[in-house]
């Protein structure tokens, strides 16, 4: 991994002096994205000594500790316990929040969305109405692109000028509606407090911390692979996703909080579409044994189509691209999780 951040930091020089002295807020920062902030804000105050310090707020500061410890014992690193929809303010002045708490999760999703719905929107307010009252100079909100809602299959790419949408009476759709309804108050906070905010939407990611035995498939495909067993498609191979991997994400991230036009969202994704059954033959190949088993069975999840965004909009305004191919994503991915390699 510290090749990795060490690539982040060569791709993010120019953005580290306007955070030098800054004083952060970061909701969801245990998370998978929020770790890789932690990880680079780390790397590059160690190099540069930025001297910023950053307020972490959790649900469980002992189970973090025991994730991460050198995160958790960092000392420009303040945790605070909490629930972003109701967090009590903390205590000092704060220059910047990034607002990444509401993981995707499919079980949440299926099972309560009701509380999915509700997270997602009341702790976006809850972290507005603290920008407001800390008077913070930038914002960063972490946004997906589940906002599309199906993106049609004879779209390769979607764009943030598309104005498609999740279904209103899908209850599966709880997820996508709180996350458009999260930028609608995104939009009416910059309107009516001048609060300057920047919307990436998120896509399908790869990297070290992401979950190897939940939903997402990548993380099942290399976690199958890694025990020598055949890759298991479990649904018909057919939906088409991309992967961007971890460390050009956080380059995007930085680079959006501190550059990002106020109030314009962009997509955060690689744009290079892949089948799911493509997915588990390269995982295969990759990393494990070269075989792969597609069950054919109908695809159950809540987007049977393309989820692939274009990513132009990013690269003309940021000149932000992906540099970390698929495969080597799922290389590196599989070996941050102890796989030996081949």
């Amino acid at each position: 991994m510290e090749h990795d951040l060490d690539d982040v930091w060569q791709q993010t020089h120019s953005v580290w002096p306007a955070l030098r002295g800054a004083r952060l807020f970061l909701t969801g920062g245990t998370g998978f994205i929020g770790c890789w902030l932690l990880e680079s804000l780390r790397h590059a105050d160690q190099r540069l000594g930025l001297g910023v310090q950053a307020t972490i707020l959790t649900r469980d500061p002992l189970a973090f500790r025991r994730k991460a410890p050198h995160l958790a014992d960092y000392p420009g690193f303040r945790f605070v316990t909490g629930d972003v929809c109701g967090f009590d303010t903390p205590a000092g002045e704060f220059s910047h929040l990034i607002h990444a708490a509401t993981d995707a999760s499919a079980a949440l999703n299926e099972n309560d969305p009701r509380r999915m719905f509700d997270t997602v929107i009341q702790g976006t307010r809850r972290a507005l109405d603290f920008a407001v009252e800390k008077s913070v100079d930038r914002v960063l909100f972490l946004s997906s692109g589940a906002v599309y809602g199906q993106q049609p299959w004879e779209m390769e790419r979607v764009a943030e000028n598309w104005i498609g949408s999740p279904s209103c009476t899908d209850p599966r759709a709880a997820y996508a509606e709180g996350k458009r309804a999260a930028e609608m108050l995104c939009a009416i906070y910059q309107k009516q407090f001048g609060t300057k905010i920047a919307i990436a939407r998120i896509f399908a990611l790869l990297g070290p911390y992401l979950s190897l035995d939940i939903h997402f498939a990548a993380g099942n495909f290399i976690r199958d692979a890694m025990q020598g067993s055949p890759v298991i498609v479990n649904g018909n191979g057919l939906p088409c996703r991309s992967y961007l991997y971890a460390s050009d994400l956080t380059v995007w991230l930085w680079q959006m909080l501190v550059l990002a036009e106020p109030g314009k969202p962009y997509n955060v994704g690689s744009d290079e579409s892949v089948s799911i059954r493509d997915l588990a033959e390269r995982v295969a190949r990759v990393i494990g044994s070269g075989s792969y088993q597609v069950l054919g069975a109908p695809d159950q999840g809540w987007n049977p189509g393309r989820y692939v965004p274009d990513t132009g909009l990013i690269a003309n305004d940021l000149g932000l691209r992906r540099t970390v191919s698929l495969d080597e994503a799922i290389r590196r991915t599989a070996l941050w999780n102890g796989w030996k390699g081949k």
